[in-house]
This record gives C-alpha cells, sequence and structure tokens, in this order.
C-alpha cells in the first residue's frame, strides 16, 4: 500500500493567506461607496457573512442592513466615523441573493445584492419555533452540536443567518472584546476531547487557538482580567473531565490549576449510573463568582454541583443528593427545606450558574433519578428542568425556588447535554438538546451512543421563559450541546488585520519505554486503511484496527520514538459529542505532538508480529 503524507493546512494560516490576497485587492482597487469591495465568506469558515470596503472623501459613519424575508427580519448595524470603511456584513440568507443597504452620515446610500450558496445538508431547519419578530429583534439564537449538525444561529422566524463549517465542538460563549470563544474542530483524543479554543470573530476569523496539553472538553469561563478558565484533565493518569486550568490570555501557558482529586473522593463514591473508574467525575461545567472568589463546577458522575476556593482550592459545599457518600462528606452537603413536596434534587446536571444574589441553577437532566440502582427511573416516567436553588451556607439549608420542565415530562427529557441561562430574575433559558427515541420510546441514554439498528428520533427544545410566559420556543430534529441567545453584530468585535496566534501547546505526547525487535513485514497492508496528516503542530495517524491489535508507530531519526497506538476502545457511559465518531467502531485516531521533537524521521507502524514501512518521511 502506498501511503501518502497528507500536508493539511492550519486554518489559521489558510484565513492569513486569504487576507493577504483580499487586502491586496483591496490596496490595488480603489474602491468607493458607488463601487465598493465585496468579498463574500472572506475567512472562509462562515459562509454567510461577507466584507465590504469602500473609502469616503472625509470621516463619516456607515449604517448597514441586512434586509430580511420581511421587515421584521432587517438585521442593522452602525460603524464609527472613519474614511476607510471595513464593514463586516452579518446576517446574510443562504441561496439568497441577499440585499444590503449601505448609508453614510453624509447621505451617501448603496444597495448590493450579495449572492449566497446553498447551506449543507447538516444546518438543519426548525421542525418548530414560536416567538415574535418584536421580542427577538436582531438576536439569534445560536445551538452548538453533539450530533451530527452544524453549529449555526437561528432568526426569529428559524431561518438560519450565520453558520461554520468547521466541527466545533461544546460551547460557544461571548467574551467582552465581542467575539467568542468555542472548541477547536481538531480531535486530541476520543471520543470528543479538542485540542483546545479559538477566539474567533462573527465573520469567521480566528484571532487565536489556545491549546490545553490535556485538551479541552465541554466549558471554558473568561475572567475579568481576560485570562480563562478551560475544563481540561491530565490523560496519564488514566482519569478525564476532573481538572480546571487558567490560561494566559496573552500567552496560552497555564498560569493555575483546580484538581478535583485532590477535594472529592472517586469511583465509586457518590456514583451516578453513568459513573465508572475512568471517568469518575465528569466535569462539565465551570462558573467563577467573583463575590465569593469561588470556583461552582458540576459533575455529572457523582450527580453534584460543588464550590471550591479559588486560591485554597479547598472544598466549600455540594449540592446533590447525599445518599450513600462517605460519612465523612456529609457535612458539605445541605438539607432541603421549605415546601418539600416540590423539591427534587438534580442528577446528572449541567450548566451551573451562579447568580448575582447567589442562587444556583443549573439543567437537571434527571438521568436515572436516584443514587440507588433498584430505585432508577426509566426514560419514559422521567424529565429533565430548569432549577433554581436557594443556599444557605451558615445553616447549610437549600431551598428550590423555582423550576421549569418537569410538568413537560418525557418529551422534555434529555438524558445528557444541555443548560440553562438566567437574563434576570424570572427571567431564563431552558435548552432541553439531548431529547432522544428509540424504536418510538424516549431513550435512557446518549442519542448518539443509540444501537446503530435501531430507528433514532432526535429532538432539541429551546424554551425561554418570563414570570412564567413562554416567549419563545424553537425544536430542531437533532441534539445539541447548549443554546445561547446572541447579537451576530456587536460594536466590541472590530475587524483585526494580521494573522492569528497558535498560543500554549498540545505538550509532549507519552512516549512507549522499549521498541521491540520484529521481522520487517514489507509495505503496510492495504486492510489497516492507514492515513497520515501532518499538521502544523502534530502528526495525525488513522487506520482501522481489531480490537486489542497490537499497534505502536515509530518516529526513526537521530533517535528512536514510539508512541503505543491504542486499539481497544474504552466504552464511553457519556457521549457528550458524536459529531466525531466513525461510522466503523473498529476506527483509530491517534495525533502526536511535535512538542520535544526536531529532524527528520522515518514513519514506520509495528502491527502485532511485523514492522511495517509506511514509505514516508517527516521532517519536523
Amino acid at each position: 500500500m502506498t501511503i501518502e503524507l497528507k500536508k493539511v493546512t492550519h486554518v489559521i494560516d489558510a484565513q492569513a493567506a486569504a487576507e493577504e490576497t483580499m487586502l491586496q485587492e483591496i490596496k490595488n482597487g480603489g474602491y468607493t461607496l458607488e463601487n465598493p469591495y465585496v468579498k463574500l465568506n472572506p475567512y472562509l469558515i462562515a459562509p454567510l457573512t461577507a466584507l465590504v470596503y469602500f473609502q469616503t472623501p472625509v470621516e463619516t459613519e456607515a449604517a448597514v442592513t441586512v434586509k430580511g424575508k420581511e421587515t421584521a427580519g432587517d438585521m442593522n448595524f452602525s460603524y464609527p466615523k472613519a474614511k476607510e470603511h471595513y464593514i463586516q456584513v452579518l446576517g446574510l440568507y443562504e441561496d439568497t441573493a441577499n440585499t444590503v443597504e449601505i448609508s453614510t452620515g453624509t447621505g451617501g446610500k448603496k444597495i448590493l445584492k450579495i449572492q449566497t450558496e446553498k447551506a449543507p445538508a447538516n444546518v438543519l431547519k426548525p421542525a418548530k419555533i414560536e416567538t415574535s419578530a418584536d421580542y427577538l429583534g436582531n438576536l439569534c439564537v445560536f445551538l452548538s452540536p453533539t450530533s451530527p449538525a452544524a453549529t449555526a444561529a437561528y432568526d426569529y422566524k428559524g431561518d438560519v443567518r450565520w453558520f461554520s463549517t468547521l466541527n466545533h465542538a461544546f460551547d460557544l460563549k461571548r467574551i467582552k472584546n465581542g467575539r467568542v470563544l468555542i472548541g477547536t474542530h481538531r480531535l486530541l483524543m476520543p471520543p470528543y476531547h479538542v485540542t483546545g479554543i479559538f477566539e474567533m470573530g462573527m465573520i469567521g476569523k480566528i484571532y487565536n487557538e489556545f491549546r490545553v496539553p490535556g485538551g479541552y472538553h465541554h466549558d471554558e469561563f473568561e475572567m475579568e482580567d481576560g485570562n480563562i478558565l478551560i475544563l481540561t484533565q491530565d490523560p496519564s493518569r488514566g482519569t478525564v473531565e476532573d481538572m480546571c486550568v487558567l490560561v494566559d490570555r496573552r500567552t496560552g501557558r497555564i498560569i493555575d490549576r483546580w484538581d478535583y482529586q485532590t477535594v472529592l473522593p472517586q469511583f465509586p463514591a457518590g456514583g451516578s449510573g453513568s459513573q465508572d473508574q475512568h471517568d469518575w467525575f465528569h466535569n462539565n461545567a465551570v462558573w467563577y463568582d467573583k463575590n465569593t472568589h469561588s470556583l461552582t463546577l458540576s459533575g455529572r458522575h457523582q450527580d453534584i454541583i460543588i464550590n471550591i476556593g479559588y486560591d485554597d482550592k479547598k472544598l466549600n459545599w455540594i449540592i446533590g443528593d447525599p445518599e450513600g457518600w462517605p460519612e465523612d462528606m456529609q457535612k458539605y452537603f445541605f438539607k432541603p427545606v421549605g415546601d418539600l413536596s416540590k423539591f427534587d434534587w438534580q442528577y446528572e446536571q449541567h450548566a451551573c450558574l451562579v447568580l448575582p444574589d447567589g442562587d444556583i441553577m443549573c439543567f437537571d437532566n434527571g438521568h436515572w433519578r436516584s443514587k440507588v440502582k433498584s430505585k432508577y427511573v426509566p426514560a419514559k416516567d422521567n424529565f429533565s428542568r430548569g432549577v433554581r436553588y436557594r443556599i444557605n451556607k451558615d445553616k447549610m439549608e437549600i431551598e428550590q425556588i423555582w423550576q421549569f420542565g418537569k410538568e413537560r415530562g418525557a418529551d422534555f427529557y434529555s438524558p445528557y447535554i444541555c443548560n440553562v441561562e438566567y437574563y434576570g430574575d424570572g427571567h431564563y433559558m431552558v435548552h432541553s438538546g439531548g431529547v432522544g427515541y428509540v424504536n418510538g420510546e424516549p431513550y435512557d441514554l446518549p442519542s448518539v451512543a443509540a444501537p446503530k439498528d435501531a430507528e433514532l428520533r432526535m429532538n432539541s427544545v429551546t424554551v425561554e421563559i418570563k414570570d412564567g410566559r413562554i416567549l419563545y420556543e424553537m425544536h430542531i430534529p437533532a441534539n445539541f450541546y447548549r443554546a445561547e441567545k446572541l447579537s451576530l453584530y456587536c460594536p466590541e468585535d472590530v475587524l483585526t488585520f494580521g494573522k492569528g496566534q497558535l498560543l500554549g501547546t498540545l505538550g509532549v505526547t507519552e512516549e512507549f519505554d522499549t521498541t521491540p525487535e520484529l521481522p520487517a513485514g514489507g509495505v503496510t497492508p492495504d486492510k489497516y486503511g492507514v492515513k497520515l496528516a501532518q499538521e502544523k503542530d502534530r502528526l495525525v495517524l488513522k487506520a482501522v484496527f481489531e480490537p486489542g491489535q497490537m499497534v505502536m508507530l515509530l518516529l526513526e531519526g537521530a533517535t528512536t520514538h514510539a508512541y503505543f497506538v491504542p486499539t481497544t476502545k474504552r466504552p464511553f457511559l457519556a457521549m457528550c459529542v458524536g459529531t466525531f465518531l466513525e461510522n466503523d467502531d473498529r476506527a483509530v485516531e491517534m495525533p502526536i505532538s511535535f512538542e520535544g521533537l526536531s529532524g527528520k524521521f522515518k514513519i514506520s507502524l509495528i502491527i502485532d508480529e511485523y514492522k511495517y514501512d509506511t514509505g514516508c518521511e517527516i521532517q519536523i
């Protein structure tokens, strides 16, 4: 088999080249409002965006309107005074000759027609949406997927007004400079841990990739000084999703870390129905509370929300069902008070928030809804909900003061993913994004883990409630990790030219101590389907092996580096993102970081009893 070492251009490099070409075209053009420069999808990954450039003789403001299918769908934005105008056009419709109106403070006007292509099939359409244009206005609801779908933004009519062509993972959060943070599309280790997070403008430009040695999962949080809390792990110790790091915004360097193994007992303590030794905590949310200078964290596989000191890193309290926990841990749990007929503990929850008054909100998935296996509640009888708790830390008491979702029963039941958002007292979003039915019945497990031969139907239900009244409800036939209500246009999101940065590090890939001496097997057999890709900072092996085969990848140069390639897949009980899954269960993906490597290397593979030549060499 002839194996090609494919060279993969990092998206930051591809965007830098596209930007350089674009700026040269602008420089050579002499563009005016009457004859502007128009570039659709200027940064290659956001097809419903465009850049419009023109010059004016004097400084003047510019106002932009992307015309809607009806007047209520117009998207408006203003730009400050300038002579050189770089207009980010956001909110175009797919497969449409969009009308874009631009006017200046000096009375100039221009109407443009910008034709977009049809969106790919993974840009899904809502099955139901109920809201009003008066209410949602220029805002959109962004959904990030866990089943095959695109990260996309939906307007009041359910029309897609923005989407990305990259397979982004996990949450999308707006930060103080108007840009967003979102997971990269580069898989670091299965099933969904990626290299880190992107800082991205809504026009699609990636300004930074923050890489983390243990990879990124689930959530991130921007601190007041701009540094970023990122959820991660240390894979070398055999556990996942049980650490948080603080990343320096300027350098990507890790400047602090919180290790939950130092504050909590591990497997089988507190185990939910999804816990195993490998994924004993399953941290899916982080929230920094300035008032108490503490971190609040959601641990799905112990059915708990915990609070730890930011500086001393000690455990302060736990919200959750205390049944079955060790005696020495009981002091950290709260006792329910108030109307106990309406009180429910949360189980396998997501997306914890600390509200301005100290109340705690989360999405209570309710998975199994018990700490005792004999009492597990089946999906058809279960419910999920958004819930708000009030805690008294002096008396160690807890009261449930609001919930939404229990009354909807199994049709709102999501055993995984989901989130809540707080917009003010009585005003919330509850996103039940993981609804699934297998063979017509509500499903007890993540939909992306459903049997391949089953009849699977998925739904995502996003509801916004104010003072008990539903202002917005959208259903999409897929599963989506989280929902965020944002404006496409943000005045702080100023387009800045120059190449994006690759910050932080992937760390050094763990090497095997010894290399067995085995006979040569010649060229690598076709049946393994070996593919090699050289990225900017790593080598990626993709192949197909039978479970349990012994496989090693060798980089042979002045020194030899040997890497064990796992072929026995771990059963994942919490498949939060399924968009990286291969159709073939035997598929293997193994990245090797270039950190600590330098020189020219021959690439070989050891498969069972033989050493095979790939015919590929790599210069690092």
